[in-house]
C-alpha cells in the first residue's frame, strides 16, 4: 500500500515550532510502511515548555473567558474545515479504518465546541448562608480557579480526540498544559498543536512534546506542573500515583468492558450487531470496547449464533478502504501478546466459534470464545484488542455479579427494556457508567466519563476535567457592604 510520505513534523516548544535533535519515522500498522516523521524533544526543549507553562500560568488564569473561547472555536472550525485531512493522518500512524477515524475527527470537533461553550458559562455559585443563626447577613460566592500547569499524557488509540480531551478543558478553564502524545501516534497531536498557534492565546499555553515513554518522569515529576492527566494503561497510571503522590491525578485507565443481555430482550439482532462491532472497533483497541458478554442461560445460544455470525461478518483489511470495519493492532507486538492470551485460553479448554488463526504482522483475525475458565487472562484482564468472551449466567442478578468480579470497573452496557433491572443495575454495578439498551462503548464527549477501582480516579467530559483541572475558592461576603 503506497502512502504519501509527510514532511516532518515540527514539536510545539511553548506554541514556537521547533525540530528535536533526533528524528523518527511514524510508520503505519497495518504495513509497516513510513507515513510522517517527527523528532524527539530534548531534555533542554522539555525545559524550555515547563518554564515557559509555569511562566505564563498567572496570565492564563486572567484571561477572559472569551478569549479562551474564541480560541477554542477557532480549532473546532479548523477541524471542521480540515475534517478528512485530519482522518487520514489518524487512519495512517493509528491504522484506524477510515471509517471511524471520520467519526472520531467529528468527535474532536464536538469536543472543542463543548470546551468553548464550557468556557464561556463556567462561573461558579452563590449559596445563602443565613439558614444558620451565626451566619445571618452573610452570602457565599464560590468560584473555582486554575490548580495551575497540566501535564497531560494520551495514548494511541484516540491520537486526536483524547488529545482533545486533554487540551480542549485546560485551556477553557485557563491552565497551560504540556502535552505529550504516545510515541507511535504524535502526528495528529502536533497538527493540533499548529491550529492553536493560529490563535490569540498566549503562545506559552500549549507545548506538544514526543518524548519517549521512558523519559515522561520528566514531566510527571516536576514540581512546576500540579497537575497529571493521564490516559493509558492501569499498571502506569499506579505507577504516577505512587511517584507523585503530592500531586492532583487524574487518570482514565484501563477496562474489560461488559455487556450483559436479560432473557427477556426482544430486538436481540440489534444486540448482537452492537456487541459484534464494539468488540472489535479500533482493533478492539479501547477501554470501552466490549470484551465480556454475559447472556442469561435460556437466550444464550441463540445470542452466540448470531453475535458469531455478526462477526464473521465484519470487514477487515486495508484500514484506507472506507469498506473496513476492523483494522490492524498497533504493533505485532501487541498482536503477538492477544494471540499468546487467546492461545493460552484454548489450551486451558475454551471453545473458539470464530477467528483464533495465526496473525498476519499487526493484523488479528476477530475471535469469539466461550466455555472460558474463570482465571484466564481474557476474562481478568483487559485484552485489549479483537476478542469477545461469551459466558452464560443463570440469572439477571448472577450477570451483574458476573459484571463486578473484576479489578476494572469503567462502564458496562445492558440490554434490558425493563425499567426495574435497568435501575437495579445502575445500584448495583460497579462501574463510572451503565448504558442501558447498548454496549459500554458508547460516550457522549460532554457527559462525565471514568471508572472505579482499577479502572480510574477523575472524569473525563469537558465540564467534569474543567473541575478537575481547577479548586474550589469560597469569598464570603455581607448581604450589605
Amino acid at each position: 500500500m503506497s502512502q504519501r510520505l509527510r514532511p516532518v513534523s515540527p514539536i510545539w516548544v511553548a506554541g514556537r515550532p521547533q525540530h528535536g535533535e533526533e528524528e523518527f519515522f511514524v510508520t503505519h500498522p497495518y504495513d509497516d510502511s513510513p507515513v510522517g516523521a517527527t523528532s524527539w524533544a530534548t531534555s533542554g526543549q522539555v525545559e524550555a515548555a515547563v518554564a515557559a507553562a509555569s511562566g505564563v500560568a498567572r496570565e492564563a488564569a486572567a484571561l477572559p473567558a472569551h478569549v479562551r473561547a474564541e480560541a477554542l472555536e477557532h480549532v473546532r472550525r479548523r477541524l471542521d474545515e480540515e475534517a478528512e485531512t485530519c482522518a487520514e493522518l489518524i487512519t495512517a500512524e493509528s491504522g484506524k479504518p477510515i471509517s471511524w477515524a471520520r467519526i472520531e475527527v467529528r468527535r474532536a470537533v464536538s469536543t472543542f465546541r463543548w470546551a468553548a461553550e464550557e468556557a464561556r458559562r463556567f462561573s461558579g455559585a452563590v449559596q445563602r448562608l443565613d439558614t444558620d443563626a451565626s451566619a445571618e447577613g452573610r452570602m457565599a460566592l464560590v468560584r473555582r480557579f486554575p490548580r495551575g500547569p497540566v501535564v497531560g499524557i494520551t495514548p494511541f488509540n484516540f491520537p486526536l480526540n483524547l488529545v482533545a480531551h486533554k487540551i480542549g478543558p485546560a485551556i477553557a478553564a485557563g491552565c497551560p498544559i504540556v502535552l505529550k502524545p504516545a510515541p507511535a501516534t504524535p502526528l495528529s497531536a502536533l497538527h493540533l498543536g499548529a491550529l492553536f498557534s493560529e490563535t490569540e492565546l498566549p503562545p506559552a499555553m500549549l507545548s506538544v512534546l514526543p518524548v519517549p515513554n521512558e523519559r515522561a518522569g520528566q514531566l510527571v515529576e516536576d514540581s512546576r506542573l500540579p497537575v497529571v492527566s493521564f490516559t493509558g494503561s492501569a499498571p502506569v497510571g499506579a505507577q504516577i500515583v505512587r511517584q507523585v503522590p503530592g500531586k492532583h491525578v487524574t487518570l482514565e485507565l484501563g477496562g474489560n468492558g461488559a455487556v450483559l443481555v436479560a432473557a427477556d430482550y426482544p430486538k436481540r439482532d440489534w444486540a448482537a450487531e452492537r456487541i459484534a462491532t464494539f468488540g472489535n472497533y479500533q482493533a478492539g483497541q479501547s477501554c470501552i470496547a466490549v470484551q465480556r458478554v454475559y447472556v442469561e442461560a435460556p437466550a444464550f445460544n441463540d445470542m452466540a449464533l448470531r453475535i458469531t455470525e455478526k462477526v464473521e461478518s465484519l470487514p477487515s483489511g486495508d484500514p484506507n478502504d472506507p469498506a473496513c470495519k476492523v483494522g490492524p493492532m498497533i504493533s505485532a507486538a501487541a498482536a503477538d501478546r492477544v494471540e499468546s492470551w487467546v492461545g493460552d485460553a484454548v489450551e486451558a479448554g475454551a471453545k473458539v466459534l470464530c477467528g483464533g488463526s495465526p496473525r498476519s504482522g499487526a493484523n488479528l483475525e476477530p475471535t469469539v470464545l466461550s466455555d472460558v475458565r474463570a482465571d484466564a487472562l481474557v476474562l481478568r484482564e483487559e485484552v485489549f484488542g479483537p476478542v469477545l468472551v461469551l459466558q452464560s449466567v443463570d440469572s439477571f442478578e448472577a450477570g451483574l455479579a458476573a459484571i463486578n468480579d473484576s479489578k476494572y470497573g469503567l462502564q458496562a452496557g445492558v440490554f434490558t427494556e425493563n425499567l426495574p433491572q435497568a435501575m437495579k443495575a445502575h445500584r448495583e454495578l460497579e462501574v463510572g457508567g451503565v448504558v442501558i439498551g447498548d454496549v459500554p462503548s458508547f460516550r457522549a464527549d460532554q457527559m462525565p466519563y471514568g471508572g472505579v477501582k482499577a479502572s480510574g480516579i477523575g472524569r473525563e467530559g469537558v465540564a467534569s476535567a474543567m473541575d478537575d483541572y481547577t479548586v474550589e475558592r469560597v469569598l464570603v461576603i455581607p448581604d450589605t457592604l
